[in-house]
């Protein structure tokens, strides 16, 4: 595997695989993800996958960084080419505007665009769940329609009801639980992102998994959150 490493910390490296957002780029995040997990060795705690790097965290008690170094340019990413088998296809309902969506109408006027129009170009399309990351099960989507792309608030919220979906630049995603954030938000899912039951984590999307969106009422929100 021959991409740039470069430590992070005293106990992980970053393995360089692209600089941009695209689905040619993270198909070689995943095809070496994929390598190095068949290859494991002693001493690698966890290997997560980002939009274009692996951070690969170890033990350096058990395996030094030379080492480390070493067993990752041994593994193979002959499949780095190929085509990355399809995750699970998610459809999540959210009402959009209003109390759920307080940025879609400043979404819109900054698209010059209707906010139908706004719910309907977010909502037509299917998404790649690139990385979890930032909150426990906060998914980053691609690709969005580029059209209604809007940049982050200029101050954040201290406070984002948990199920909120934004939009940040030319990603959208959802909050799974309530945070401080400067995403635009658009609306809002009654679905649980993420959950802890019994101390054991559940998370609702994982990376390579694909989102549709569909609009929903406010009636049929407080039903679905009612069920919930």
């Amino acid at each position: 595997m021959d991409y740039p490493i470069v430590p992070c910390g005293d106990s992980a490296v970053t393995i360089l695989l692209g600089n941009e957002i695209s689905p040619a780029v993270n198909r070689l995040v995943f095809a070496a993800f994929s390598a190095l997990q068949r290859d494991l060795v002693s001493g690698v705690r966890e290997i997560v996958p980002t939009y274009g790097t692996l951070c690969v965290h170890y033990d350096p008690e058990r395996i030094g960084y030379s080492q480390l170094c070493a067993w990752i340019r041994s593994v193979s990413d002959a499949d780095g080419g190929g085509v990355r088998s399809q995750g699970k296809l998610i459809r999540i309902p959210v009402c959009y505007g209003g109390e759920y969506g307080p940025d879609l109408v400043h979404v819109a006027e900054h698209a010059g665009l209707s906010p139908e129009d706004v719910i309907r170009r977010h909502s037509q399309r299917e998404y790649l769940v690139y990385m979890l990351g930032f909150l426990p099960g906060f998914a980053y989507l691609g690709e969005m329609d580029e059209r209604i792309a809007c940049p982050r608030l200029a101050a954040p919220r201290t406070h984002i009801q948990a199920g909120s979906v934004g939009i940040a630049g030319q990603q959208t995603g959802i909050y799974p639980l309530s945070s401080p954030g400067g995403w635009q938000l658009i609306g809002r899912t009654p679905e649980t992102l993420f959950s802890l039951k019994e101390k054991e984590a559940s998370f609702l999307l994982s990376a390579g998994d694909r989102v549709c969106f569909f609009p929903i009422t406010p009636e049929e929100y407080r039903e679905r959150e009612a069920r919930l």
